[in-house]
């Protein structure tokens, strides 16, 4: 029937959409020089995780969402590619599909500081010996964190544990006074994000991606224990939240 063949159309357009990605990411994690440079190792490591968890995700995936899913893990993955040939020196290459994460979080735009129980974060627009993290922008139970360069991965820890770092929601809170006039700001992010999760019936308590489902708690927290052998990366370490 006409149905079914276009329900069967769709999930193999779905499928190669997503294969698409994961294929460039590969040839990106294996091609590109990593060197001895701490945030281009680190953001190589993120983007092996994500290559990992895109692929896991891909195996299982029955469903043309389960393929976006996967879309997006690979797309979140190659973010962090830009990020390791922006700290190289390298052109980034061109723009990526706007991961859907990050939807009114904005960026970092100039160098900031914010102090939480006497332990400083910085954050940067550009990879500095003092903020060799990269993060592309996404949400952290439901709050925008800016895309940039952190002194700290502290998303990690937040999204393992269900909880901010150094006392709940301390960090959350310094970050929308301190960074609220980076790209938009903030709190007008933290707004949009949540108008725009309701819209697509996302629950604001995950870490963007679907209501926390195969790119959050499952496929991220599970598949990223396997490791990436690949290029000489470790992908059993390292959480990122994709872009904030």
């Amino acid at each position: 029937m006409f149905w079914r063949r276009r329900k069967a159309q769709q999930l193999a357009d779905a499928r190669e959409e997503a294969l698409r990605w994961y294929d460039r990411l590969g040839g990106q994690i294996t091609n590109l020089p990593t060197g001895d440079d701490t945030a281009v190792k680190q953001a190589m490591v993120d983007a092996g995780e994500r290559y990992n968890a895109a692929g896991a995700q891909m195996d299982r995936a029955t469903t043309p969402k389960q393929y976006e899913l996967a879309r997006e893990t690979a797309l979140e993955g190659l973010a962090y590619i830009r990020a390791a040939r922006t700290a190289l020196g390298l052109d980034p290459g061109p723009e990526l599909p706007p991961l859907a994460a990050q939807r009114g979080v904005g960026s970092i735009t100039e160098e900031k500081a914010v102090d939480v129980e006497g332990r400083e974060y910085r954050a940067s627009p550009r990879p500095r010996q003092d903020t060799p993290y990269y993060y592309p922008g996404g949400r952290v139970q439901g709050r925008p964190v800016p895309s940039g360069w952190y002194s700290e991965p502290w998303w990690k820890g937040a999204l393992a544990t269900g909880a901010g770092v150094f006392g709940g929601m301390l960090l959350f809170d310094a970050l929308a006074g301190g960074f609220n006039d980076y790209g938009g700001g903030y709190n007008e992010g933290y707004e949009q994000g949540l108008d725009y999760a309701d819209d697509h019936g996302w629950d604001p308590g995950s870490d963007g991606s679907d209501g926390g489902g195969d790119a959050g708690g499952g496929d991220y927290g599970g598949d990223y224990g396997g490791g990436f052998d690949g290029g000489g990366f470790d992908g059993g370490g390292d959480f990122g939240g994709g872009d904030f």
